[in-house]
């Protein structure tokens, strides 16, 4: 062995070891009397609070105190051993008492197997099964006037030559993929909630003005809604579930608490923003294979259908999910026909690429803010942002009964689809664009001056809720 090399720590351990068993078989009543180790020291452990010593464990420094007359125990065998390891050897960095965790796989954007189609004729389909296509599902869409389809591609053919395989063989058609879309995650909070309508200066029943009751037909396309709930009790909320076929029912949580947001009773534990306008809920969400709530294109477009043919004039879309050509292709006919869609930003973090469907130009995109008027940190942001509202520890309706405060755009979206409800009650004739650029030019100005990456427009002003002058006026 080297000079050198006794100057290691781990070649000096034997050594030491050597010396602190002759040193602590000498000590009188069995004290370990090595520099320092006497009685009154304590040595923590790993997981009993760190090195201060203030984890549970804390028996052998409380019993050689001495007032209690008990001799201490010996430090000898292992216990002398991780003793002297603790002392001499380096201790490798804490990691807080966690294991660290693998990466978390990220859950899937879309069927692997299936395309989303409209506008193909009987001839059309008819030859796509002959090369092996498969017709699961169809639907009459009576917004485009034309049937929407969904095909499983044939095995081994790859899902982007599939799409253009049904693009090329009906080119008048639009095909995508069946993407998927999930309800904005909620984030557990603590804390006091929000006083989230005095913070836009949402007006009270009897500050509105004459014809501005939010009396119109208000839809929301979530997961699963607890019909039960004391928010509900005065039955305005129609709750109309799009899959009866065996596919596991969403959770409740989402939904419920956006629904409240938006038409809980006046006298429940969650009073919402318009608690005498009526909701038209589409549950348009499954349990996945992964245990994720998550809607698909196709199940979107036929809410949307459904929405549209019942009247709807607001509808409420707290989801996300990935571009896609159909559903760009309705929401723009939807925005034509008057309807105002309002939809979450997301919650993929700063820097995420946009949500869908927020980030189309005909939706209003709906980013949250804390009661400081701080940007939530995990809203997406970007030039689609629109406006602004509440949306950080919100104070709703939980699941079963009660209520608890969230957390997310999702419960942002609701203030702005009330807010544009109540234009729509106040000027019957407002187009969708008319309500969206009103929406914008009332707005609190936060941020940057003028429209930006983070706030949008501002922050949601319902003070000004029932005013919308035309644009062909402006």
């Amino acid at each position: 062995m080297s000079a050198t090399s006794w100057l290691r720590p781990r070649a000096l351990l034997p050594f030491w070891v050597a010396v602190a068993l002759v040193v602590d078989l000498q000590a009188p009543s069995g004290q370990l009397a090595l520099g320092g180790l006497g009685p009154k020291s304590a040595f923590a452990d790993d997981d009993g609070g760190g090195d201060d010593g203030g984890g549970d464990d804390g028996g052998q420094s409380g019993s050689s105190s001495g007032g209690s007359g008990t001799a201490p125990r010996r430090s000898t065998g292992p216990n002398l051993f991780r003793t002297l390891t603790d002392r001499f050897l380096p201790r490798p960095p804490r990691r807080g008492g966690r294991r660290a965790q693998r990466p978390a796989v990220p859950l899937p954007s879309r069927a692997p197997d299936q395309i989303v189609a409209t506008g193909l004729s009987s001839a059309e389909i008819g030859r796509l099964q002959a090369t092996g296509f498969t017709v699961l599902d169809r639907a009459d869409i009576q917004l485009l006037g034309s049937e929407l389809v969904r095909l499983r591609i044939p095995p081994n053919m790859p899902l982007e030559a599939a799409r253009d395989l049904v693009i090329d063989a009906a080119p008048q058609s639009t095909a995508d993929f069946v993407h998927y879309y999930r309800p904005g995650q909620e984030v557990e909070c603590a804390g006091p909630h929000c006083a989230a309508a005095g913070l836009i200066g949402w007006p009270a029943d009897i500050g509105l003005p004459a014809g501005c009751d939010g009396n119109v037909t208000i839809g929301l396309i979530d997961t699963a809604i607890n019909p039960a709930h004391a928010a509900f009790s005065k039955g305005r909320v129609e709750v109309i579930r799009l899959s009866d076929d065996g596919v596991p029912e969403s959770g409740r949580q989402h939904g419920t608490a956006v629904a409240a947001l938006l038409v809980g009773g006046a006298d429940s534990r969650t009073p919402g923003l318009l608690p005498h306008a009526r909701l038209i809920a589409v549950d348009a969400f499954y349990r996945g294979d992964r245990q994720d709530d998550r809607s698909d294109a196709y199940d979107l477009l036929r809410a949307l259908d459904l929405l549209s043919g019942r009247g709807v004039q607001v509808t409420n879309m707290s989801l996300s999910g990935p571009a896609n050509a159909l559903l760009e292709q309705f929401v723009r006919k939807l925005s034509e026909r008057g309807m105002v869609i309002v939809a979450a930003a997301g919650n993929g973090g700063p820097k995420a690429e946009p949500a869908y469907p927020a980030a189309y130009a005909d939706v209003i995109a709906v980013t949250a803010v804390d009661r400081l008027k701080r940007p939530y940190r995990r809203a997406g942001r970007g030039e689609h942002i629109d406006l602004a509202a509440p949306g950080v520890e919100v104070w709703t309706a939980a699941s079963v009964s009660g209520a608890r405060p969230k957390t997310g755009t999702s419960f942002a979206a609701p203030f702005v689809a009330a807010a544009a409800a109540l234009m729509k009650s106040a000027n019957s004739g407002a187009t969708a664009a008319d309500i969206h650029d009103a929406l914008g030019k009332s707005a609190e100005d936060l941020g940057a001056p003028g429209k930006d990456a983070v706030f949008g427009w501002g922050l949601l002003n319902a003070r000004a809720a029932c005013v919308v002058t035309p644009k062909k006026a402006m």
